[in-house]
């Protein structure tokens, strides 16, 4: 086996682990896919009466970048998951036996796309049930899971590095809980960014979440020409810049969370 092909079969090991854990662990799945739930009950019956949307429905507004959201928790577990793993020792066990660095989190990142591509049905099939509708294409839809299922793959490195960097649960949680909701809440995943004031709307046309976000709704065609037209690059060409963000997650954290794996299992 030569070493392009050995990362890609232990991970596929590690990934068969993870995915039997989780069948184990419903718990893990459940508390990705209910809060997206809770989230898509509470704006779209509490607060899309108060929240208007020009040209559109609030509910199609809102789904897309619920969407976002489900995957960003979903892609936390990667770090939850490796941190838990330290604690216990497991990556002792690894380090005896003849295994790539990287295929260790090639595995984990793997078992968790899977994962948040449950979590995307469940969220689609929710969204259907509450009014959200996509008016593009079969093809165009697809891409937009597609698009989703790319980032939750990237960000689910930069979870991994974190993690490793940090080592106990309790503190991963902390941090994930911190960078999160500010990422969430500071873009357009539930409010039209232009409302905002100025500071806070620059920061939300180039937050990375408002790009994707963005991107989803224009493959779902939730999107409405009443809407003001954003000022910010990202947001004007939201599927290429989606590209570029993911494109520069995986270049950086691929090799800086393989990089922390190797410092931690040798420490």
């Amino acid at each position: 086996m030569n070493a392009l092909t050995m990362p890609i079969a232990d991970g596929w090991t590690i990934a068969r682990r993870n995915t039997l854990k989780i069948r184990r662990s419903p718990d893990l799945l459940g508390s990705a896919i209910m809060f997206p739930i809770v989230f898509v009950l509470m704006f779209a019956y509490v607060f899309g009466s108060v929240i208007d949307i020009p040209g559109m429905s609030y509910r199609e507004f809102l789904l897309p970048g619920i969407f976002v959201q489900a995957v960003l928790m979903s892609a936390q577990i990667t770090g939850y998951t490796l941190t838990l793993d330290l604690q216990k020792g497991i990556f002792d066990r690894f380090r005896s036996l003849p295994m790539a660095p990287s295929g260790v989190l090639i595995g984990q990142t793997v078992s968790d796309l899977l994962m948040n591509l449950a979590s995307l049905v469940v969220m689609a099939v929710m969204g259907l049930i509450v009014g959200w509708r996509v008016h593009t294409s079969p093809y165009e839809a697809l891409l937009g899971f597609g698009l989703l299922l790319l980032f939750a793959y990237a960000f689910s490195w930069f979870t991994a590095a974190v993690a490793l960097a940090l080592r106990t649960p309790e503190s991963f949680n902390n941090i994930a809980t911190t960078l999160s909701f500010p990422l969430m809440f500071v873009s357009n995943a539930f409010l039209d960014s232009s409302e905002l004031p100025t500071p806070l709307r620059v920061v939300a046309e180039w937050n990375p979440v408002s790009t994707i976000t963005q991107a989803a709704r224009e493959l779902f065609g939730n999107t409405s020409t009443a809407m003001r037209t954003p000022d910010a690059w990202p947001l004007q060409h939201a599927i290429p810049a989606s590209l570029l963000w993911i494109a520069v997650i995986l270049v950086v954290f691929i090799p800086l969370a393989t990089r922390l794996y190797k410092k931690a299992v040798s420490a």
